[in-house]
């Protein structure tokens, strides 16, 4: 009986193993030069992870670098179709023009927002939760976490409640920021969940003006002091 058992499990093993494709990047019909600058952008990401299966790190960063080339259709067809409702003069009045962009728009987010999911789905098949939350980080520069610390530093008498509070908040923001179209686009998105944090936080009875000048006053204290040390 346990032998039996023990056959079924390596058979299992065995079926979800092989049922795993090698996953191919994405690439034909694409300037040369792009796909050589997602594919590094990947790998640098990939480098990060810790994954001993060479097979595994490659289909990783064949995923990220999917999903790179994925926004960049999901935006261009944006704005191809944008341009479109721009180009037509006549028949459609400006009000028009502006329900068919709201529109455009409502289809671009219901496709970022499939394509998101299915994404992390991806990496799920070789990656655990701390890896995965390392792709996150490496595609939004680590905003998170430098802004969550900074935070933390920048106000030492924050509440439990008041950490998670701003945590989940820039956790959100993250997931957002990872669709993006741009650098500058991620980071704007950041921007605004800074924002709610700081609203919510001067609601909470903290001067924040004061809080970061006090900050800027260890950290130059900190910095004068290591100074110091490698003088000696």
């Amino acid at each position: 009986m346990k032998s039996y058992r023990l056959l079924l499990i390596l058979s299992f093993i065995f079926t979800v193993t092989t049922s795993v494709k090698a996953i191919e990047l994405n690439s034909a019909n694409r300037d040369s030069n792009y796909v050589e600058t997602i594919k590094a952008r990947s790998q640098k990401i990939v480098d990060k992870l810790n994954i001993k299966n060479p097979t595994n790190a490659l289909n990783v960063r064949n995923i990220i670098g999917n999903r790179y080339f994925e926004l960049n259709d999901i935006y261009e067809a944006r704005d191809l179709a944008t341009k479109e409702v721009d180009n037509i003069r006549i028949i459609l009045s400006d009000e028009q023009k502006k329900n068919e962009k709201g529109k455009i728009l409502d289809k671009t987010d219901a496709e970022l927002y499939r394509t998101h999911f299915a994404f992390i789905s991806a990496l799920s098949l070789y990656l655990n939760n701390e890896q995965i939350d390392k792709v996150k980080d490496g595609m939004t520069y680590g905003v998170l976490m430098v802004t969550y610390n900074a935070t933390l530093d920048m106000i030492p008498l924050l509440k439990e409640d008041e950490k998670k509070q701003i945590y989940s908040w820039l956790w959100e923001a993250r997931e957002y920021a990872m669709d993006a179209e741009s650098s500058t686009k991620k980071h704007g998105v950041f921007g605004k969940y800074k924002g709610r944090i700081n609203n919510y936080l001067s609601k909470r009875g903290y001067n924040l003006t004061e809080e970061r000048k006090e900050w800027e006053k260890r950290i130059k204290g900190k910095n004068a002091l290591k100074e110091g040390i490698s003088i000696r």
